[in-house]
């Protein structure tokens, strides 16, 4: 075993495999992977090998498409079988829902390339002989999914590692990882110690118990996952896979037989006081109870499977996270990255997250934008099993069901709650949740006053209020107050603050104190990693306001880029001040009777930031907007929060104020043409292409990302982000459908929705720099193409005078 090495990953699954092959393929040939037993004795080895492609996001999908990619390939390069079969997967649509589904899922398949079609339940049933086709509506049949055999996959990418001299050590446990000054420096095993920079966890269930060693957190839960395999009766070899999300159950074929598994509606957690110490290549016993309801659902499905002999019934743990997505990245300890929790799809994903982990290590930032998977996604709150149980039972035991946009998990809430939660739940709030706290969609009161014949058409009408419109409307015609509490609020201090933030901002934030700046934080390609306002509350004292979901993301950003001189303090104080939104025509007059403070517009311009008095509570008021109306976000330490709320409301008594929620927000930004970062803006566009070229200040000298912006000013990087209005004001968006130009699919929605004010259905997408305003477009709603145009934007207010009034 090596005493040094560039990178050491550990744990000898799938998964450490690929991201050892991909190291050594990229370049990184001095690493070793260390397996506490033998190569696949975890998970891989009993998994059920299933590869389906198309997923619910385009990074996902192309992680997947980049598997398959490899999977064709790896047996030619290295000698190896694979056992990989490219068979085709089938999913039945059972209701009409279900339909609808996989009418979405086609559509969404025409923007990655791959070759879904919907066929009829006859079609499948040819394809899937063992089938009854009793009650199915129609099916879809990706030809490029198949199934693979992971021990054999597990190997060949092995060999392709250590042909290109990589070191695999097997029987070689963790015992501990030394940490120095925040990073990494030696991994201590049973059999010596090895020097490196950059440790890769990728240990599957054991990934927590390693994270430990360092002081971080990997949320995982291990749950017994059961398949049965029956002998071969003659079946096709060459059928596809096939699921029936309605009955919970999915199948492949094996050897003339068949394979046959689920996700049961009561699964069953495992060794949540620690896994065995010497649970290395083993099973579970079988457990028939819980896999009865499967063996039922499957026989409605399959009715020769209740006379077929089963060979076996495998019952094995298999780790998932608390969102059903991977966990991948860097983390807190410098150099120890996680490549962890992969949810029973870790075939179908292996051989696209190794390389893109591989690429994230060795360029710096990863290949594919990967918030959605990053390990520094899960808060504080993750730290909590019983919290992190509860949302992982959730994703499993729901596994299969068909998820709507903006549907809301119910498990482990309400957890974190505003100071106003209270006097929210009394104002009939609705509530959704996002980072574990709770958040207002909309009122139901306010639904009352409300029109039912606005209720968009199909999914998008589902999880819908008339309650919306009335909360937009007010906020336009008189004024809204809004709990804004969850968002994520950062504060940079130090001497060398002002300087630094500089180094990573496009925009000029360190400028007059009492100033607030909307500016982009970039990566090296000039990509948008961060998008919020930066308030410069003293000389050496500023706090960032960034989106909920996004706070954790920010947080790292900015912490990873600080220097390490003592210079630059940064601190989440999210938890310490709540905020109160209040915006609309009468938000001035509202705010006046409350404050001896001049809150005039001479006085108290656009984005400034002033600390004033609202009623008895003291609050520092920004006036910004994210709705498109005059107002201001007004914050004040946590314990004031219930007052500030009540004092707000009552001096709205008279001027129309209504309590709004999220939706209402949501609505008003697309009038105005605000964007929201990890949907019209990611890390893989730069704001000229986003529309942001306005914030970009490359005289103010260098920032991250600005050599990449120079290049891009003289010749624009295409596509460009375009506003389309549609035809049909009730046809609305849900996100990720195609959009077609003069019959060819140019790119897909980013985000969308209708705007009260101006009626209209309005969605974004990335479309050819060369479509003018006027330019006709149609967008496929559930498979039927509507059309539209290209819009100038924003829709609402183009000249900004009602901000600045």
């Amino acid at each position: 075993m090596r005493s040094q090495a560039r990178a050491v990953v550990i744990g000898g699954g799938v998964g450490g495999a690929s991201i050892l092959y991909w190291l050594a393929r990229l370049g990184w040939t001095d690493t070793v992977l260390v397996e506490r037993a033998r190569v696949t004795s975890g998970s891989t080895f009993h998994s059920a090998g299933l590869v389906g492609q198309l997923r619910g996001s385009l990074s996902l999908t192309r992680m997947m498409m980049n598997s398959v990619d490899l999977y064709r390939a790896l047996k030619v390069e290295v000698g190896l079988e694979t056992g990989w079969h490219e068979v085709g997967s089938l999913r039945l649509a059972s209701s009409q829902e279900r339909m609808e589904e996989l009418t979405r899922q086609a559509a969404w398949a025409k923007t990655f390339g791959l070759p879904l079609e919907l066929i009829s339940a006859q079609e499948a049933q040819r394809m899937f002989p063992p089938m009854t086709a009793d009650g199915v509506l129609g099916a879809a049949f990706l030809p490029t999914d198949g199934y693979i055999d992971p021990s054999q996959l597990t190997f060949a990418l092995i060999e392709g590692a250590r042909r290109r001299g990589a070191e695999v050590c097997e029987d070689t446990r963790v015992v501990g990882i030394q940490v120095k000054d925040g990073r990494v420096q030696t991994v201590i095993t049973e059999k010596g110690e090895i020097a490196t920079e950059l440790v890769v966890n990728a240990g599957g269930m054991f990934a927590p118990e390693i994270g430990r060693m360092v002081g971080v957190n990997v949320p995982l839960i291990p749950f017994a996952h059961e398949y049965l395999i029956t002998r071969p009766s003659g079946l096709p070899l060459g059928m596809p896979t096939m699921r029936d999300p309605s009955l919970l159950v999915y199948y492949r074929p094996e050897s003339g037989g068949l394979v046959m598994g689920g996700y049961e509606r009561n699964p069953a957690p495992w060794a949540l006081d620690g896994i065995p110490q010497d649970f290395n290549g083993r099973l579970l016993e079988p457990d028939w109870d819980r896999f009865e309801p499967l063996m039922s659902n499957a026989i409605v499905r399959t009715p020769s499977l209740k006379d077929a002999e089963v060979v076996r019934l495998v019952n094995g743990p298999e780790a998932f996270t608390p969102d059903n997505e991977f966990i991948l990245g860097p983390t807190d300890v410098r150099g120890f990255w996680v490549a962890a929790g992969f949810c029973a799809h870790g075939l179908a994903g292996a051989g696209g997250m190794g390389r893109l982990v591989a690429e994230w290590i060795i360029d710096g930032r990863p290949g594919l934008d990967a918030w959605e998977m990053d390990s520094r996604r899960f808060g504080r709150a993750y730290a909590s099993r019983d919290y992190t149980l509860a949302r992982t039972y959730e994703v499993y035991s729901t596994y299969y069901d068909v998820k709507y946009p903006g549907h809301e998990r119910t498990a482990g809430r309400p957890l974190r709650v505003s100071p106003v939660y209270s006097r929210l739940t009394e104002l009939g709030a609705a509530f959704g949740e996002k980072s574990g706290w709770e958040r207002v969609n909309w009122f139901e009161p306010n639904g009352t006053r409300g029109d039912q014949a606005l209720r968009p058409h199909g999914w998008a009408g589902r999880l819908w209020s008339p309650a919306i419109g009335v909360e937009h409307n007010a906020c336009r015609e008189s004024a809204a107050m809004f709990d804004f509490t969850s968002f994520a609020k950062i504060e940079v201090r130090g001497g060398g603050a002002a300087d630094f933030l500089e180094t990573l901002a496009d925009n000029r934030v360190a400028r007059a104190v009492g100033t607030l700046t909307y500016t982009q934080m970039l990566n090296e390609a000039g990509g948008i990693e961060c998008d919020f306002t930066i308030t410069r509350l003293g000389e050496r004292r500023f706090r960032v306001i960034t989106g909920t979901a996004f706070g954790m993301h920010d947080l790292s950003w900015i912490r990873d880029h600080a220097p390490a001189d003592g210079s630059v303090e940064v601190e989440d104080v999210t938890s310490a001040y709540t905020c109160v939104g209040l915006w609309g025509p009468q938000a001035r007059s509202i705010l006046e009777a409350l404050t001896p403070a001049d809150v005039s517009n001479s006085a108290f311009p656009f984005m400034a930031a002033r600390e004033i008095a609202v009623g008895t509570v003291p609050c520092l008021a920004l006036r910004v907007t994210y709705v498109g109306e005059l107002g201001w976000e007004l914050y004040c330490p946590s314990e004031f929060g219930l007052r500030l709320w009540d004092t707000i409301r009552e001096a709205g008594h008279g001027r129309g104020l209504v309590p709004g929620g999220y939706k209402a927000v949501d609505s008003l930004r697309l009038e105005k043409g605000y964007r929201v970062w990890g949907a019209d803006i990611t890390p893989d566009v730069d704001p000229y292409q986003a529309g942001l070229g306005f914030c970009v200040k490359l005289e103010k000298g260098d920032f991250i990302g600005r050599s990449a912006l120079l290049q891009r000013r003289e010749s624009p990087a295409d596509p460009k982000l375009a506003c389309l209005v549609l035809d049909e004001p009730r046809s609305v968006v849900l996100g990720s459908e195609p959009v077609r130009i003069e019959g060819n699919v140019v790119g897909r929605v980013t985000s969308g929705g209708f705007g009260y004010t101006v009626g209209q259905s309005i969605a974004y997408a990335y479309v050819p720099s060369s479509c003018a305003v006027g330019t006709p477009v149609e967008v496929d709603i559930f498979g039927r193409w509507v059309g539209g145009r290209v819009s100038k934007e924003p829709i609402y207010d183009p000249t900004g005078s009602r901000v600045r009034s």
